[in-house]
This record gives C-alpha cells, sequence and structure tokens, in this order.
C-alpha cells in the first residue's frame, strides 16, 4: 500500500458531502491499484476504531465521518439555535410504512395507518426526497408504487434497507406507537413486479385524492 493514499483518502471522506463509495475513490485515483485503495481506506478505518470522538461509518454504500452517538447531545447544543424543519407524526408514520412495506401505494398506506388518504404527506415525503415512485401496481386503476431512496439511507444512518430496526424499537425511538398493520421488515430478493420506470414527468406526482391527510411540515 502507497502510504500517501491513507491521507488522501481521509481527507476525501472527511471533504465529501454525502457517504463516498469505493467506485467514486477509485475513479478519483484513477491510476491507483484498487487493491492499494482498498488497503489504505482499510487503513484509515482502523484509525478511528480508536477511542475519540469521531467514527466512520457505512452508509448507503458509502464512508462517512461523523460524531459519535454517545456525544450526540453535546453536539446538538452547538446547534441548538439552528432552525430545523420536522416531520409531523403523519409524515413519520407514512415513512415508516412505506419503508417496512415498500412497494406500496397510496390506498395501501391510507389502510395500514387507518386514515382516508395520505396524499398530502406523500407530496411532502417527495419533496423532501426521501421516497419517490417506483413503478405502477398490476391492478385496476394502476396505482403508483412508493419505496424509499438513498437520500432516506443518508438521512437514518442505514447502509441498507435490512438495516431498519424492529418496528417495536423504532415505536420506542420515536416516542408513539407506529399503525398496528405495521409488519416486521422484510428484505425482498427477487425482482420487484416494475412495470417499467416512471417517467420523469410523473416522478413526483401524487394521485389526487377526496380527503387530504392533514400533516404538515413545521
Amino acid at each position: 500500500m502507497s502510504d500517501y493514499l491513507k491521507p488522501i483518502i481521509e481527507a476525501l471522506i472527511f471533504a465529501s458531502p454525502e457517504p463516498i463509495t469505493p467506485k467514486t475513490l477509485y475513479k478519483l485515483l484513477d491510476g491507483e491499484p484498487k487493491e492499494d485503495v482498498d488497503a489504505a481506506l482499510a487503513a484509515v478505518r482502523a484509525d478511528y476504531e480508536r477511542p475519540g470522538g469521531l467514527q466512520i461509518v457505512e452508509i448507503a454504500g458509502g464512508y462517512q465521518i461523523t460524531t459519535k452517538p454517545e456525544l450526540h447531545e453535546w453536539v446538538r447544543k452547538l446547534f441548538h439555535e439552528r432552525t430545523t424543519s420536522k416531520l409531523t407524526v403523519q409524515s413519520l408514520e407514512t415513512l415508516a410504512v412505506i419503508a417496512y412495506k415498500q412497494p406500496v401505494t397510496a390506498p395501501e398506506i391510507a389502510e395500514i395507518r387507518g386514515v382516508s388518504s395520505s396524499s398530502g404527506v406523500l407530496q411532502t415525503l417527495i419533496e423532501r426526497k426521501l421516497i419517490k415512485t417506483v413503478g405502477r401496481k398490476q391492478v385496476v386503476g394502476r396505482p403508483f408504487m412508493y419505496g424509499t431512496t438513498r437520500e432516506f439511507l443518508e438521512r437514518f444512518g442505514l447502509n441498507e434497507i435490512a438495516d431498519l430496526p424492529k418496528v417495536d424499537e423504532l415505536s420506542d425511538a420515536l416516542g408513539f406507537e407506529l399503525p398496528a398493520g405495521l409488519a416486521e421488515p422484510a428484505v425482498t430478493t427477487s425482482p420487484l413486479p416494475f412495470e417499467e420506470t416512471v417517467p420523469v414527468e410523473e416522478e413526483h406526482r401524487v394521485e389526487p385524492a377526496s380527503a387530504k391527510d392533514t400533516g404538515t411540515v413545521h
């Protein structure tokens, strides 16, 4: 392993606004043997296993330098005056249903949540880039199906959907009970029943409903 690669990789991980993948490192370090890049990356990760305030975590297939969870309260004090836009309980419920049951349609989401419609909340989650339309279900009316995005994984510190906590654990973390119809997370290994890729002009559409959910964003 070339010694000069290690600080370069550490700097790239630190400077990247999103988790940096091995593929991106290979591209940026074009000309360097992949095995040397992998070895340097492993060495950087090993360095961050030492006691300290920072860690390297694997998120959404890439690597990111973050503060350690046990220091969260201290870091939060630094940003106590920062204004953040939070999701409502309705939005979090809907997002949880999609995360655990994807691909799922708006009527299915509404049925699990026990509300007349989730269209207003769905639009909010699409605008936040936490969910997207992933196809149409092959039933009467061909409703849109929704799934989570890479942004969702990054936002919640997950490497893949299989890393989702158990539903009861998530309920405890959120501080409220999730819908009773929400099942344990399941990993789909076979191709999802998507008929086609949703055209760009339809990607951000949410099907209209007669009664919208009252969820709003603070």
